[in-house]
């Protein structure tokens, strides 16, 4: 019998003015490689960490709620597109539009199978469960290895999950989305003792293919005072939970990502390798993150002038040189001529050149009036493998929390 999906009731409209052709939009999306499904609602399921809670930094368009016809189109638009080796489109994870969890439109089980049967391409897609069972599973074994579905289980724990994400599917609900072929990986996270351990060993007890993305959520800007708490006395628990989870010995590969610092620390190598190639001088004023500055100031002291950015659009925790922007960068000049920029600040997937809020390198000079040499050797692609090669779980117990080195790199100063 499959499992009904509950319609979570909210008046909230999107309230952003619509394109002049709404299917504007809808191309921008997809020539992204997204699949640009909309509610036409902002997301009713209201969790309290999630990052789109504040995003008045990047200009957003809504073409209204998808119907047919736009599948159609879609659909269509799609089909036509040249299909690569190993290329995911992704479901949801909007550039230009609102993330919402899609899966609550009412025709999405539809569309995907849809998207399966009538193009020869594969996906990426991220819920919070919305997803109906037993469905999702035939899919999956209809379609073997076309589906790379991320589900954000968050966490499984009765209190912190009424707290954080109240309007969520049910633990039952997603203990039988985890119990078949379809989902590929679940995150899930640290917010106490026993939270994060007890979940890996819970979700690898229902499915030992399942790959476990851990770690920790991070508090940004206009999220709500007790969710800081929550997520901040998540991290403190990180080093024990991941030991628990280690420990267990279960057989689910096992990753932790979320952490930038710790990401930072476990790449150390490969950061100062690179950085060694990149032919600065001493004068030379380099643009960087928190993480990056601390790995730098341990092992390349006075080797370039380190303009460590915080991540103010963002703000909260938030330790990233990817997810800088340029306004953030404008606040820490102080009368330099010539600043040296990691690639990866303008490689934001709307592409040409800008940063995650759509500003780009050109605007930039006009307004800092200084020039900005870039240094493309520090670029995402490198970023996104790296992440992957050192982001197990192992790594990080043997190579960080065992590792004395790492309590130095932690007590490194941030400048002023």
């Amino acid at each position: 019998m499959a499992t009904e999906i509950p319609v979570i009731p909210t008046d909230a409209r999107l309230t952003y003015e619509r394109p002049s052709d709404p299917r504007d939009v809808l191309i921008k999306e997809m020539e992204k490689r997204k699949i640009p499904i909309s509610i036409g609602k902002t997301c009713p399921v209201k969790c309290t960490f999630c990052y789109e809670i504040d995003h008045g930094y990047r200009k957003t368009e809504e073409p209204g709620k998808t119907t047919q016809e736009d599948w159609n189109f879609i659909l269509d638009y799609i089909s036509k597109k040249p299909t690569r080796p190993g290329e995911l489109w992704v479901w949801g994870g909007n550039e230009y539009m609102e993330w919402t969890d899609l899966f609550l439109h009412p025709k999405a089980m539809e569309w995907l199978e849809d998207f399966l049967k009538y193009t020869d391409k594969s996906l990426h897609m991220f819920t919070v469960g919305y997803v109906h069972v037993p469905k999702i599973h035939q899919l999956a074994a209809q379609y073997p290895n076309r589906m790379n579905f991320d589900l954000s289980v968050i966490t499984l724990h009765k209190d912190y999950r009424k707290a954080l994400m109240p309007h969520a599917p049910s633990v039952s609900h997603l203990m039988k989305v985890l119990d078949g072929p379809a989902v590929t990986s679940a995150n899930f996270y640290s917010f106490d003792a026993h939270t994060m351990s007890e979940d890996a060993t819970t979700i690898s007890r229902i499915n030992q293919n399942v790959l476990l993305w851990m770690g920790c959520l991070t508090p940004l800007k206009g999220m709500e005072e007790n969710t800081v708490q929550i997520l901040r006395q998540g991290k403190q628990y990180l080093p024990e939970e991941a030991r628990r989870v280690y420990e267990a010995g279960l057989p689910n590969i096992q990753t932790i990502h979320t952490e930038p610092a710790i990401t930072a620390f476990l790449n150390r190598h490969k950061i100062i390798t690179l950085f060694d190639l990149l032919g600065l001088e001493k004068r030379d004023t380099v643009v960087m993150a928190k993480s990056v500055y601390r790995i730098l100031k341990m092992y390349r002291k006075n080797r370039a002038r380190f303009l460590c950015v915080p991540n103010a659009t963002l703000g909260g925790d938030s330790d990233c040189t990817i997810l800088l922007t340029f306004d953030d960068i404008l606040k820490r000049l102080n009368g330099e001529k010539v600043v040296h920029l990691p690639k990866v600040v303008i490689e934001s997937p709307r592409g040409n050149g800008c940063d995650i809020s759509g500003v780009t390198l050109d605007e930039f000079e006009a307004k800092a009036r200084c020039k900005v040499r870039i240094l493309h050797k520090v670029n995402t692609k490198l970023a996104d493998t790296k992440l992957w090669q050192h982001g197990y779980l192992s790594h990080y117990i043997r190579d960080y929390l065992s590792n004395p080195a790492s309590r130095e790199f932690e007590q490194v100063p941030i400048a002023a």
